[in-house]
This record gives structure tokens, C-alpha cells and sequence, in this order.
């Protein structure tokens, strides 16, 4: 058993395909068309970290509710822990493209560890090795 996809709600879909794919460097695994539930087109685009893992279903909001919860699916926290295995590297190129960390990195027993912010305005854990 594993889980295979988070939703994140973003309010459009080719933006947040570019801040994955071209910033984080997760891969593309399916941009396909799709309908909701009440027969409007959407798509269905699922990022991933390269090689697998849990895959981020990107979904444009559809409605106020949704649009409100743009940026803040977990009320502020951290809710999302993006494990690289090497961190310097990886913060480095982040803030070459303007990534907003929102904390500086920092090493605690399990790593090291940097908050930054995604395009929607989640909060992120970028971990890595002491």
C-alpha cells in the first residue's frame, strides 16, 4: 500500500506545470483532458519527483471554495517535505530561480532543512542530509 497522489490546488494549470518541472525538476507523468463532475473540461496533470514516489495531482480551483484555499491547504503549515540528496545544491538552484524561502537553511538531528514557499503559496520542507 503507498499513497500515489496529493492534490494541490492551484489556480491555473501551466504555471504551476512550469514551477514543478522547471523549478523543483519534478517530471511531467500525465497532462491529460478530462471532465468534472458536471461535464466542464479541466485536465488531469500529475507531477512527480524524478524516478516515482507520491505524484502531485495539480487541480486548477474550480469555484470560491477552492480559489480560498489556493496557497493555504493546510491552514499555514508545512505541509509538503521535498527530500533531496544534496541540499546545498538544490537550495542553490532554488533561489537562482527566485524560489521565496521564507526560512533560512538551518540543520537539526534528521538534516538539513529550509521552508520555502510553492507558486500557490504552500509551504514546503526542503530536507536533506546533515
Amino acid at each position: 500500500m503507498r499513497v500515489d497522489l496529493v492534490t494541490v490546488v492551484v489556480a491555473e494549470y501551466d504555471p504551476a506545470i512550469a514551477f514543478f518541472t522547471e523549478v523543483l525538476g519534478f517530471e511531467l507523468a500525465e497532462d491529460s483532458p478530462s471532465l468534472t463532475n458536471d461535464g466542464r473540461p479541466k485536465r488531469w496533470v500529475v507531477v512527480r519527483p524524478p524516478g516515482g514516489g507520491t505524484g502531485l495531482l495539480l487541480a486548477r480551483a474550480d469555484g470560491e471554495v477552492q480559489a480560498a484555499a489556493i496557497g493555504n491547504q493546510v491552514a499555514g503549515r508545512v505541509g509538503f517535505f521535498l527530500q533531496v540528496d544534496d541540499f546545498d545544491a538544490t537550495y542553490r538552484r532554488m533561489v537562482d530561480a527566485k524560489v521565496e524561502f521564507v526560512r533560512p537553511p538551518r540543520t537539526e538531528p534528521y538534516g538539513r532543512v529550509a521552508v520555502f514557499r510553492d507558486l500557490a503559496g504552500n509551504r514546503w520542507d526542503l530536507l536533506g542530509p546533515a
